[in-house]
């Protein structure tokens, strides 16, 4: 399932709606974190630098060595390419062997081209080795070797992720150019890097060239930038790389082999080559920043080069005369080319040399390896002609993150003496103007947490923007958060570096607003959009804390929360969460994507409609007042800091227990839980598997409403609130936590063999992170929804533990979708046959997993809502429901229910039931004295039932009230005048001004509640339009359609009697304006 805009271009275009494949991220290695193919990775597409890297690699090499430590994935899309079989540039299917990095690595690759079955007419031939600079140290043995025997060895290219584990260090990952420095130097080998993700394809090109010459490597960026999905217009495909390579060597066959050229001459040469060829200025030294600079600073590495070369361009329109040398070509290091890049009167020359830890950068004996090389140059320099600058070594570690302030203060520090600049400056700003910033927070077992990335790859459907999109990963915090930058401009895109002045943040767990200091990496008047489950207005001095509270203020930010708890589609699958929130980001951040989109949904009429009208009442404004501009902090109150998360992982922690949750045990268990309640983290609470706040009520009234003799149950059902403290508002709804049927559970034990009094923990029903003991007949009752239908992914579940293989075939067909005939038969086991869990385990008798696996394939119950009957300022100590009864006959002869209605409908007087309340979008307009239009259809009449109530309290109290306008719709008004004589009761007294009843069926001319609508049309322009009245609708979708078109004949009757000239859409124009205003509004299903 994915939203899409209309058009689509490389691995951004959408996917079609399944339901049953939810996009999950496969690894952050690859674009969007999605699979990509070989032939794609050509022309204007959304790549990685490692997906790039992978390409050049498998496409000019027959084998490919790779140590890619666990998690990083250097190797992931080669090794996809490689198991279906793509072509390299060659023909060949390329060979990728993974191997694990220690000491002796590095041995299969050299025994493999000096094996005497080697096939000497590939010697020419390319081999890769893909690596993280953390593997060099275990490789150097065998590049020693290399090195000695490499005229009779096949051109040798390494890609090398700079990044290493670093445990001692608080960041976990740091980014690692001192190994492949070291090793360059040592062992002759020659080092390029990549200044950015649109160079890495030609960097990794021209190490494989280099390596005709001498072993080489390409090293770049493994943390940010090379997993940084961003849009790349110019890459070479396989044929495209093929050509370059061989043009090249074609091009300078000659000088390779000349005895006079040094090394440095002619990787020159190849250099001049490859600028011809691809038509670009590279320069094995590049120099940006002040035209006449006093001081340079050298540079080598991805983010140094990058950033170094922006902030200094942006400096220099501040006329500070500094600038700044990338290290394109390390080794060799060619120093006629290196001087050539010093501008003329250059006084002061500042290498910023990596060196491994904070101990070397204090260790005045220690130098970094770039000094060593500049210095040299300098001196050598001056012993020519004299009067060169002076060399200076700011060393720095690995595990030091490169931000525009710190480079700013640096080149600063570097022109002046002093970084005092930087401190009154305003902060420079290195992206264009139209570029949009946004930025995610979210935990990692989040059910929002995959939406950042399918949200830039939505936004990446435009194929006029440039998206990227980056994340990083801290599993050390909240069970590992992830933050995810996008940033969206028509301009290209060059920024690595975190997002700090974002349009739009999104945070997804709001308890990661005390852990890191979010709010201050938002622009002033941007937008806050905090997910947050069950919000009150009343508690939100609870939800933020004094500094987020004061931090909104100051900045003067909008605040929006999302509540997925008040979307009912997101209550029955969880697992929606994500889309419900990628809905609410667009409508804050892009309402115009927002509105093509939705207008797309609501012709589709799938899941995505019912969202988008669930947002609705789900998303909300929050209102900032003054006074949190002046709140002082608590004692015990602190702001989090300013940092940005630590990343030190790239994936999920695997946070699997060796003994299922489920794990059957015995009444011991259960005894240990409640003698030792410290020890096990015991706790006796209501309903503890519950996320939401419950309350036990019982029932006080229970009547059908409808003749036994009618093929319908509708029945009013009220319960007596006691003293279990609950309280509703008008137009909120009900949840009913329901259990099972007794008789069905018993039948279920029985067959399957179970024993219902062991002991098993299993997730709760509303939170699947809360585990709870409870026997198996309990579970059954409570917790497993064993009667509800089963999706695609039970069946593919199931089929693992079916010993028959007709039956694990059919399984596996049925939960696939593999053909045809198995998409409908799936299809009409849904819809048709209405099997459940407990049918299909029935059916197939060879797939009979333990019951802990029955809890971990089958869904959860989840409680069933309904909206209100009555208003608590009425009957204070009850609550009310109209209810009907879902049941069917399925093909082979069987009753069948609705397991929350038959529950309800099986209930006694004073049974208890467990219960909560649930927000909703229903409320009443602010005045009283302004009309209410309503409009229900069957059961839809409920929260009107409470509405009215309302009213006529208000008039008792003295208050004046308005029209009350009440549309009814049923078949029949002898079997389903629901509530007619309380409705007529109210007309009669006068609260109620119109009742418009539509029967349709009984007459021969169907009559719906449109038609009555239509036949009032004045009245209704006289409440709704001139008295500023709210309509609302509730019933089933159907009708929304015929109802709207009446509104908008009155406001379009009502603007032609105004004078107002009508434009093209007025009526729907205007709709949605007091859609806006909260003055239509619809709760339908």
């Amino acid at each position: 399932m994915h939203l899409q805009t209309s058009e689509g271009t490389g691995p951004g275009a959408a996917t079609t709606f399944d339901d049953s494949a939810r996009l999950t991220t496969k690894s952050s290695a690859l674009p969007f974190g999605q699979n990509i193919t070989l032939p794609s990775v050509s022309g204007p597409t959304y790549l990685t630098a490692q997906t790039l890297v992978q390409q050049v690699a498998y496409a000019l090499s027959s084998t490919l060595f790779t140590y890619s430590p666990e998690g990083f994935d250097l190797d992931v899309a080669a090794k996809s390419w490689s198991a279906t079989n793509a072509k390299n540039a060659h023909g060949h299917v390329s060979s990728v062997h993974a191997l694990e990095t220690h000491h002796g690595a590095g041995a299969m690759a050299l025994g493999y081209m000096f094996s005497p079955d080697f096939d000497m007419t590939k010697r020419h031939i390319p081999q890769s080795i893909l690596a993280s600079a953390a593997s060099l140290e275990y490789l150097r043995p065998s590049l020693d070797q290399l090195s000695l025997l490499y005229d009779v060895a096949n051109p040798t290219a390494l890609q090398v992720a700079a990044v290493d584990y670093a445990p001692d260090m608080k960041a976990g990952l740091v980014t690692d150019y001192v190994s492949a420095l070291g090793v360059a130097e040592e062992m002759g080998m020659g080092l390029v890097a990549s200044k950015s993700v649109y160079e890495v394809q030609h960097m990794s090109l021209l190490a494989t060239l280099m390596a005709s010459v001498a072993p080489a490597m390409h090293t770049y960026d493994g943390i940010t930038v090379g997993r940084e999905t961003t849009r790349v217009v110019d890459v070479l495909g396989v044929e495209g790389l093929k050509r370059v390579y061989d043009a090249v060597l074609d091009g300078v066959k000659a000088d390779l082999g000349s005895k006079r050229l040094t090394n440095e001459g002619k990787v020159a040469k190849l250099m001049q080559a490859f600028n011809a060829e691809l038509g670009t200025e590279y320069k094995c030294f590049e120099y940006s920043g002040h035209a006449a600079p006093e001081s340079v600073l050298v540079v080598f590495g991805t983010v140094e080069a990058s950033l170094g070369a922006q902030v200094a361009e942006k400096l220099s329109e501040q006329d500070v005369k500094v600038g700044v040398i990338n290290v394109r070509v390390y080794r060799p290091f060619v120093e006629e080319e290196f001087l050539a890049a010093l501008p003329v009167g250059v006084r002061q020359l500042t290498v910023l040399g990596q060196v491994k830890d904070q101990t070397s950068v204090t260790d005045n004996s220690i130098s970094s390896n770039l000094y060593a090389d500049a210095l040299a140059a300098v001196n050598f320099a001056s012993m020519s002609n004299g009067g060169e600058p002076s060399v200076y070594d700011i060393k720095y570690a690995r595990d030091v993150v490169w931000t525009v302030t710190r480079m700013e203060r640096l080149l600063r520090h570097v022109a002046t003496g002093s970084s005092q600049g930087a401190e009154t400056a305003q902060p420079l700003k290195l992206t264009s103007e139209d570029t949009r910033q946004y930025t995610f927070w979210d935990v990692e077992t989040g059910n929002s947490a995959e939406a950042p990335m399918m949200l830039g790859q939505l936004l990446s459907d435009d194929s006029a923007l440039n998206v990227t999109v980056r994340s990083g990963r801290d599993n050390l915090v909240q069970g590992g958060v992830v933050r995810t930058d996008i940033r969206s401009s028509p301009k290209t895109i060059e920024a690595a570096y975190s997002v700090k002045e974002a349009d739009v943040i999104v945070v997804g767990e709001e308890k990661l607003l005390k852990e890191f200091n979010v709010v201050e990496s938002l622009k002033d008047e941007g937008t806050l959009i905090l997910k947050s489950a069950g919000w009150k207005d009343e508690d939100v001095e609870k939800k933020l804390s004094t500094p987020v509270r004061k931090a909104v203020a100051t900045k003067n930010l909008k605040l929006f929360v999302l509540d997925p708890t008040a979307s009912g589609k997101v209550g029955e699958e969880p697992g929606l969460e994500t889309y419900l929130l990628q809905l609410a980001f667009l409508k804050v951040a892009t309402p115009d994507v927002y509105e093509k989109g939705l207008k797309k949904l609501m012709s589709a009429g799938d899941v995505l409609e019912t969202l988008a009208q669930d947002l609705d009442a789900a998303l909300k404004e929050v209102e900032v007042p003054e006074a949190w501009l002046t709140v002082e902090l608590e004692e015990n109150e602190s702001v989090p800091p300013t940092e940005d998360l630590h990343v030190n992982s790239f994936g999920m922690v695997d946070k699997t227990n060796d003994e299922p949750p489920s794990y059957l045990r015995t009444w011991a268990t259960a005894a240990r839980g409640l003698a030792f309640k410290e020890a096990y983290g015991t706790a006796p609470a209501l309903r503890p598997d519950l996320a939401v706040k419950t309350a036990i009520v019982r029932v006080k009234e229970h009547r059908r409403l409808t003749p036994e003799t009618y093929d319908r149950n509708i029945f009013h059902i009220e319960f007596d609130l006691g003293d279990s403290g609950l309280k509703y508002e008008i137009g909120e709804a009900l949840g009913i936590h329901a259990e099972n049927n007794q008789a069905d559970v018993e039948e279920f034990i029985k067959f399957y063999g179970l024993v219902p009094e062991e002991i098993v923990e299993v997730p709760s029903r509303d939170d699947s992170t809360v585990l709870e003991n409870r026997t198996v007949y309990q579970s059954l009752m409570q917790n497993v929804d064993i009667f509800g239908r089963p999706p695609k992914r039970f069946y593919e579940a199931l089929s693992e533990f079916a010993s028959d293989h007709a039956e694990k075939t059919q399984l596996l067909m049925l939960g696939t979708g593999g053909n045809q005939e198995a998409a409908i038969e799936f299809k009409r086991r849904a819809e048709v046959d209405t099997v459940t869990y407990a049918d299909v385990l029935l059916e197939f008798p060879s797939a009979h997993p333990s019951f802990h696996d029955i809890v971990r394939i089958v869904n959860p119950m989840k409680r069933r809502e309904y909206s209100v009957a009555s208003s608590q300022k009425v009957t204070p100590n009850s609550i009310s429901l109209l209810i009907v009864t879902v049941n069917w006959v399925d093909p082979k002869g069987r009753d069948r229910f609705g397991q929350a209605t038959r529950y309800m409908d099986s209930l006694t007087i004073g049974a208890p039931v467990t219960v909560s309340i649930k927000p909703s979008v229903m409320k009443l307009p602010p005045k009283t004295t302004q009309p209410i239009i309503m409009a229900g259809l069957g059961t839809g009449l409920a929260p009107f039932r409470a509405f009215v109530q309302e009213r006529a309290w208000q008039r008792e109290q003295g208050h004046p009230i308005g029209d009350v306008f009440l549309y009814m719709g049923s078949r029949h008004q002898r079997e389903e005048y629901l509530y007619g004589e309380e409705w007529e009761a109210y007309q009669d007294a006068g609260i109620i001004t119109l009742l418009g009843r539509a029967f349709s069926r009984d007459q021969k001319q169907k009559i719906y509640i449109q038609d009555r609508m239509r036949e009032t049309l004045g009245e209704i322009r006289r409440a709704y339009l001139k008295g500023e009245g709210a309509f609302y609708l509730c019933g089933p979708t159907w009708p929304v359609p015929d109802v709207t078109n009446v509104l908008e004949e009155a406001v379009e009757a009502q603007g032609l009697a105004d004078g107002v000239k009508m434009r093209e859409n007025f009526g729907g124009k205007e709709i949605e304006r007091l859609k806006e205003e909260g003055r239509y509004v619809l709760e339908v299903y």
